[in-house]
């Protein structure tokens, strides 16, 4: 077997469900230790968290960090993989198991990168770090965002960032992601007074109260994104209320509901819009907002220009630049000043039964981290001279 799908089934067979580190940090720094890398845990509340760098022995270098995590999503009903999601199978030159998409490849394809170049003696005028966490699936209290925040107490400013999640849509390199949307959620109880459903003038139904202003606020158009950006949506994600029975209105009605909101809009302007039509519709409730991101995105740079000159070198095409998705732990280290990218493989099978990788693409993957580490040596002694 390669190096990077030998790492990739050890680290699949350790299972590291959120926050669980199953000893997947300690497999990785074992190995970056061997090749000159110095590591620092930064454990907090239950989350292994590695911070593992290594100098290139120059005063004030630029700091190029890798950047992943090593918890999984839990398997769901085992029974419907056509094997073990903890036990790494290869059906027709395809791995699958949890984790080998999202985002244990990525991380063993990092991996492998840096010591195929320590092995090849190639020297780069930068200092290298990786940032591993086992908080990316959580709640992402203690992982990259608690590190952030060590990091910036201390003045360490990382100029680089390439997080290894699954990027790609069909094949590893056709695109990878520049932005993030910002992400604003709620919980919201609306209250009722329960009752008789034949008695309506004695109860108080919190579904009647909330359908019209949540009908609008589904049909609301927030923004139109702008060039980099899509526009913001709005979505419910739960929506619970009665006690089971056909002759009650309930007492309260309970909804979760998220923006993906883009940088033309601001999450206290989303939230005020939405409790301004509440208000308008009469709705009795209680609302507990929580704002997990705010949008980031990086330009034109060094550092995307070092990810196009990789990909086309490597796979002989120019990649799409994308800003959708879901939320990613690069949002904790944007704000550090950091030109921040993510590039992995194909995203489809993730957080699914039958997660899967194909053994090609983990070894272009990792060829194609080892461009990308060259090309932003390069363009670094470029703009040096």
């Amino acid at each position: 077997m390669s190096s990077p799908l030998e790492l990739l089934c050890e680290l699949i067979q350790r299972r590291s469900l959120t926050p669980d580190d199953a000893g997947c940090c300690q497999l990785i720094a074992d190995r970056l230790g061997a090749i000159g890398f110095e590591h620092e845990w930064m454990n907090h509340n239950g989350v292994t968290n590695l911070w593992s760098r290594r100098s290139c022995g120059q005063p004030n270098a630029p700091l190029l960090v890798f950047a992943g995590h090593t918890d999984v999503v839990p398997a769901g009903d085992e029974a419907a993989w056509d094997s073990d999601p903890f036990v790494p199978s290869i059906r027709e030159g395809t791995l699958y198991g949890r984790g080998a998409a999202d985002m244990k490849s990525g991380l063993s394809a990092m991996t492998v990168a840096l010591e195929r170049l320590q092995a090849a003696g190639e020297s780069l005028h930068f200092d290298i770090a990786l940032l591993l966490t086992s908080d990316e699936e959580g709640p992402c209290r203690d992982g990259t965002r608690h590190v952030a925040q060590i990091l910036r107490s201390r003045g360490i400013r990382p100029d680089f960032v390439i997080v290894g999640e699954a990027t790609a849509e069909r094949t590893v390199g056709d695109r990878y992601i520049v932005g993030r949307r910002g992400s604003l959620g709620c919980n919201l109880l609306v209250h009722g007074i329960q009752g008789h459903v034949a008695y309506p003038h004695r109860a108080r139904n919190p579904i009647h109260q909330i359908m019209p202003a949540l009908a609008e606020l589904c049909a609301t158009h927030w923004d139109d994104g702008n060039a980099d950006f899509p526009p913001t949506s709005f979505q419910v994600a739960n929506f619970h209320s009665g006690t089971g029975a056909s002759n009650v209105i309930p007492g309260d009605a309970r909804i979760v509901f998220n923006f993906r909101y883009a940088p033309c809009s601001r999450a206290e302007d989303l939230q005020q819009r939405v409790e301004d039509c509440l208000h308008r519709h009469g709705v009795e409730f209680t609302a507990d907002w929580w704002h997990s991101g705010t949008p980031y995105h990086t330009p034109p740079d060094l550092l995307t220009q070092a990810i196009e000159a990789a990909i086309g070198q490597v796979l002989d095409r120019r990649p799409q630049a994308f800003t959708g998705g879901g939320t990613s732990d690069g949002r904790f280290l944007a704000p550090l000043g950091a030109q921040v990218v993510e590039l992995g493989p194909v995203s489809a099978s993730i957080h699914k039964h039958n997660e899967h990788i194909a053994l090609e693409a983990l070894d272009v993957l990792c060829n194609l981290y080892i461009a990308c580490l060259r090309e932003v040596s390069l363009r670094l002694d470029t703009r040096a001279g």
